[in-house]
């Protein structure tokens, strides 16, 4: 009952950090709140990865469902013998929190990656990503930042949300790390048998 418990409010917590996700990455779209940066393909290539609107969001609310699902519904049924069904709940609920790692991973690389590139502006020289050969170093570096020229602030805009990006994607990645240990101390610690025993019908 207490692991149960403890399984169904993680998986509440997915779902404003998926929400929080989807806003965030929906205004990597619009730098200083500016429309025609997107119209024009004028972003950084990795806000058209999705990361955070389709994985990191999205996909984890369908994930984080599921798993209250089959959380909260203590009827469950896959066959005759109720250790049987309380088997593959386990299973299921492994496969989705595994899941739920690949989703929010994905977009915790995809967001790291953005943001060491850096963002795409406008320089003396054109349209170009200014600090992708810096390996990162303009991060803490801010005397540079000047190089961009438009959007205005758009290094800041770029590491504030990428950034964001990579803590909700980060939690989302652990919260679902605790789940997948929470239901294999059922199998390994013998909270129930996962084998169907001969004389059980």
């Amino acid at each position: 009952m207490g692991s149960r418990k403890c399984g169904s409010c993680l998986s509440c917590l997915l779902i404003p950090l998926a929400l929080w996700s989807i806003i965030v990455n929906i205004l990597l779209y619009f730098p200083n709140g500016q429309t025609s940066y997107a119209s024009s393909n004028k972003l950084t290539n990795y806000v058209w990865y999705f990361e955070g609107i389709c994985f990191s969001g999205v996909m984890m609310l369908i994930v984080t469902t599921v798993l209250l699902v089959l959380e909260n519904n203590n009827k469950y049924k896959c066959c005759q013998s109720e250790n049987c069904g309380k088997k593959y709940v386990t299973l299921l609920s492994i496969i989705f929190s595994s899941l739920g790692i690949a989703f929010s991973g994905y977009c915790l690389v995809i967001s790291a990656l953005g943001l060491v590139q850096g963002p795409y502006c406008r320089t003396l020289g054109g349209w170009e990503y200014a600090f992708e050969g810096t390996a990162g170093r303009f991060l803490t570096d801010s005397s540079i930042w000047i190089q961009c020229l438009e959007p205005a602030h758009v290094v800041e805009w770029n590491i504030i949300l990428f950034s964001i990006l990579i803590s909700l994607s980060g939690l989302q990645v652990i919260i679902c790390l605790i789940r997948v240990v929470i239901q294999l101390s059922k199998i390994l610690c013998g909270s129930y048998s996962v084998i169907i025993q001969p004389g059980i019908i």
